[in-house]
């Protein structure tokens, strides 16, 4: 029973210690995470299309596919594709194989055997007149293009839209920071740290199939570009201030 007004003077000398310690700490923070979005139309597009040629032998096959590339990569440049706007992708040589279920004197499957060969090329080509995208697509058919792995879009200089973005989302950021502090009853202090990372985003490429071209040779093949999203997360920290 005498051990408990021993104990009294301990606790109140360490309740007394809290205050000169948070006298002494650093101001406190707050970090608040911002976004912001910039719409915008695309002014670009790209297109990987390229041949795929069969052949009984690895030599007819590219001898087929070269011709019928030539003539693809001439009717892009007549459309107005500049060459500095068309890069080769994609090139494969592949064999054909035939699979069977026979089986050898062993018991075991018999390998597959190759009956003829394939050959793969393709080039991404950059459209920068839009208006025209459908058009060259329709062309690049009409040759002989039997791939056309999809389509894409983008804006040639995006930079204005990001900046943006960037004052939308600290706007964002500031906004909510000055609501929490403003519930709090303090004020918001200098900043100390700002951290962003960027967005990207469009409508998905689409696959295009040659069954989509069996139509006349002058309907022009349809292309919505819609609009693609710039967006940037930034992440502000603030100190604290006084308290109101």
């Amino acid at each position: 029973m005498r051990l408990l007004p021993a104990l009294v003077p301990l606790a109140l000398c360490t309740a007394l210690t809290f205050p000169a310690l948070a006298h002494d700490a650093a101001p406190g923070t707050i970090s608040i995470e911002g976004r912001g979005e910039v719409m915008a139309a695309p002014d670009t597009a790209f297109v990987t299309s390229g041949v795929t040629s069969q052949g009984a032998t690895a030599r007819a096959a590219l001898d087929a596919n070269t011709l019928a590339m030539n003539e693809l990569i001439a009717t892009l440049k007549a459309a107005g594709i500049e060459a500095r706007d068309i890069q080769t992708s994609g090139f494969s040589v592949n064999p054909n194989y035939v699979y069977t279920d026979a089986r050898g004197e062993n018991g075991y499957t018999l390998p597959p055997k190759i009956n003829g060969y394939q050959v793969y090329n393709t080039v991404t080509v950059r459209v920068r007149d839009l208006p025209a995208l459908g058009s060259v697509l329709d062309k690049a058919v009409t040759v002989g293009a039997n791939t056309i792995n999809g389509v894409s879009f983008s804006v040639s200089d995006p930079s204005r839209l990001y900046d943006e973005a960037r004052k939308a989302a600290f706007a964002d950021a500031r906004d909510k920071a000055e609501t929490y502090a403003g519930a709090a009853g303090i004020d918001l202090g200098s900043i100390r740290l700002i951290s962003e990372s960027q967005g990207y985003g469009q409508p998905q490429p689409y696959a295009l199939q040659t069954a989509m071209y069996d139509r006349a040779a002058s309907s022009p093949v349809p292309v919505e570009a819609g609009e693609l999203t710039f967006s940037v997360n930034v992440s502000v920290t603030w100190e604290l201030g006084d308290s109101d």
